[in-house]
Parts: C-alpha cells; sequence; structure tokens
C-alpha cells in the first residue's frame, strides 16, 4: 500500500452481514467521514485527512467493493445498491462511536453519500459532494454525442458477464486511462499511489461493476421514489464540480438545488481528482460547510 499522509489507525469492522469494511481513521474531535470515488480507494483523502485531523476525527473507508473491504458477489442487483453502501458508513461510523457524523464523497463515494443523506438525515450533520450529479441527473444530463464522456457508465450497466470480461481482459488500461485522462495535474497522483488504485481495482473488477451497474437500476429506483415523495437533503450541503455543464449544457447548481435547500455550489478549475490536486481548498470547503 502507498504510504499515508496522515498517522493513521486502521480498523477492520463489520458491517453486514457478512461484510466487513477496512477505515483508516486518524485525529479526534467531532468526526467527518470521507467516502473515495472511482477508480480509487480511502487513499484519494490523504492530505485533506491530515489537514481534517488536526480537530476531527477523520473516518476514510474503503467502500463496499474496493480496496481492503470485503467485495460481496451481487446476487439480486441490491449488493451494491446505494442504499446498501450507505448503510455500511452509517453501521461503521457507529461501531466507531459516532451516532452522527459529517459525510462527504466523491464520485461514487458522493453518491453514497448523498443517498445517506436522505435515508439517514438523523444521522448525518453535513454533506458534502465532490464532481458528481445525483444519479438521476447524471442520466438525464448525458445525450448525444458528449456522453461519450461517461462510456464506462453505458458498459458498466450492461448484464453480468460482458463489461466484466472486456474490463478484466486488461484492467491496468481500463481504470489507467480514467487516472490518466481525468488529471489536470499528473504529478498529483505519484507512482506509488497510482500503483496501489490500479492493484486494488485490478482485484475488484466485479464489484466495481456492480456498483456501477446498480446506478442504472436499483439506485434510480430509490432517487425516483424519493423525488415522488419530496424527500430533499435536509442537512446543509456543499458540491464542489468541474464546470461540467458548460461542456454537456446544464445548469449543476440548479440541479443540485432541487435535491439540497441549504446548497453550496462552487465551480472548480481542477481535474477531477481535486482532493489530490487541491487538497487545501478542498479541506477549507469542508471547513466552512462544517461551520454552517
Amino acid at each position: 500500500m502507498a504510504p499515508d499522509t496522515a498517522p493513521d489507525r486502521h480498523h477492520r469492522i463489520t458491517v453486514a452481514d457478512g461484510v466487513a469494511l477496512h477505515a483508516a481513521v486518524s485525529g479526534s474531535g467531532p468526526a467527518i467521514v470521507l467516502l473515495h470515488g472511482f477508480p480509487q480507494t480511502h487513499l484519494m483523502w490523504r492530505h485533506v485527512a491530515a489537514d481534517l485531523a488536526a480537530d476531527h476525527t477523520v473516518i476514510r473507508p474503503d467502500l463496499r467493493g474496493y480496496g481492503a473491504s470485503d467485495k460481496p458477489v451481487d446476487t439480486d442487483g441490491t449488493t451494491y445498491a446505494k442504499r446498501t453502501m450507505a448503510a455500511d458508513v452509517v453501521a461503521l461510523a457507529a461501531a466507531l462511536g459516532h451516532e452522527r457524523f459529517a459525510l462527504a464523497g466523491h464520485d461514487r463515494g458522493a453518491l453514497v453519500a448523498f443517498r445517506a443523506g436522505l435515508d439517514h438525515p438523523d444521522r448525518i450533520t453535513h454533506l458534502a459532494a465532490l464532481d458528481v450529479l445525483p444519479t438521476l441527473d447524471m442520466w438525464d444530463v448525458m445525450h448525444g454525442v458528449t456522453a461519450a464522456v461517461g462510456f464506462h457508465l453505458y458498459l458498466m450497466a450492461q448484464p453480468p458477464g460482458l463489461p466484466e470480461r472486456m474490463i478484466a481482459a486488461d484492467p491496468d488500461a481500463f481504470f489507467g486511462h480514467f487516472l490518466d485522462t481525468w488529471t489536470l495535474d499528473r504529478g498529483a497522483i505519484p507512482a506509488d499511489v497510482r500503483a496501489a488504485y490500479l492493484k486494488a481495482c485490478r482485484e475488484a473488477v466485479p464489484s466495481i461493476v456492480a456498483d456501477c451497474r446498480a446506478s442504472a437500476g436499483i439506485d434510480v429506483e430509490h432517487d425516483l421514489a424519493d423525488l415522488a415523495a419530496g424527500n430533499r437533503l435536509t442537512m446543509p450541503v456543499a458540491v464542489l464540480q468541474q464546470d461540467w455543464g458548460a461542456a454537456l449544457g446544464f445548469d449543476a447548481a440548479a440541479l443540485w438545488s432541487a435535491w439540497a435547500p441549504d446548497l453550496a455550489h462552487t465551480t472548480v478549475s481542477t481535474g477531477h481528482f481535486m482532493a489530490e490536486e487541491a487538497p487545501t481548498e478542498v479541506a477549507a470547503a469542508l471547513r466552512a460547510l462544517l461551520r454552517r
């Protein structure tokens, strides 16, 4: 595993029947849980965690299906539902002694955070989402040739079998493509960290595909139900994202506002992996959120 800049206490905690998560914990004080994105692990938060640990308990799990956490086989389409993964996070925090906590997620982790905020509003004090749209909005804004930027989402949405075989044929090329093309500052992901990400992904192809496949199935059903019921994020929410709207033709702040009445939306100039490319700015944004 690549070196980490935050002094960590490592835990392996059972969060569901037959499923344990690996989590790195640092600091002390009010808890904030940081959820990684694709194609990464908890390591993506290493710099931000080092900052926040000065006065917070910082919990960085590997999501179910990723990194050193368990990777159960998806038998019914719900194993990697964001509802299931959000319940993992709530159980993890409780096991570490935190019934209420702030939550920030990047990419796939932001979708888990979003679902946790809707399903567990009594547990989540503040919520941050980095460089993602809610699932329903993500699918709605992808159209025409501009949707090519999300080709992997369409690939992994296919029924089990073909996507796994295709990706497993050359996983380093597949996952490395995103690490390379979504980064403006290549030096932000040094060779040892990149190697750790690729190794973790290489060992988790079926579960990573299942995670993404859920966002074209069960996650859509859950979000549609909340939308129809008028459920919204009730806690203060901060969203940081690139200006995808300029390229794909949508108003990101407006889309997020429909789900989060208490929203602070910021457009950033970094690449997708902003917690590694601009950790000082991301940590500052999270601190500003926690003051609200």
